[in-house]
């Protein structure tokens, strides 16, 4: 048999555990003919463990109308709301400030998403995450 012919490749961002056929996975998966019950209770089984973050999903769509997904990691801004207990980030960032990241708040979420960030290296990750942190108000340091 030969390899499978690849049809589209999506990405979407879904609450853990929370997946169902209706917007944004149903238009987006009916569109290419896919059984979409099959991936909510796939995605929903995966990530029921997570519940209450947004975990983006990457689903590779094949010609044969089947598909396979693999989840990625919470983006950062959710992380940081989460690890900081706030609601959002600052209307009017650097001008209100929302909370403080500690450096080793920062190290933790880094640790968390370096698999899926573009960094070489851990310090490089913190940096990243210490500018997502910025640009929402947060201030960053001790």
């Amino acid at each position: 048999m030969g390899k499978k012919k690849v049809k589209a490749v999506l990405r979407l961002n879904i609450e853990a555990g929370k997946a169902t056929p209706g917007y944004p996975i149903g238009p987006a998966l009916g569109q290419h003919q896919v059984n979409i019950m099959e991936f909510c209770r796939s995605y929903n089984e995966q990530t029921e463990s997570q519940a209450g973050l947004v975990i983006p999903a990457e689903i590779t769509i094949f010609e044969d109308r089947t598909f396979t997904f693999i989840t990625k990691t919470p983006p950062t801004s959710d992380l940081i709301k989460k690890a900081l207990g706030i609601e959002k980030g600052s209307p009017k960032p650097p001008r209100e400030e929302v909370g403080q990241l500690s450096r080793e708040q920062a190290l933790a979420i880094a640790k968390t998403k370096l698999p899926d960030v573009n960094a070489t290296d851990l310090e490089a990750a913190v940096r990243m995450v210490e500018g997502t942190a910025r640009s929402m108000g947060v201030k960053v340091g001790n």
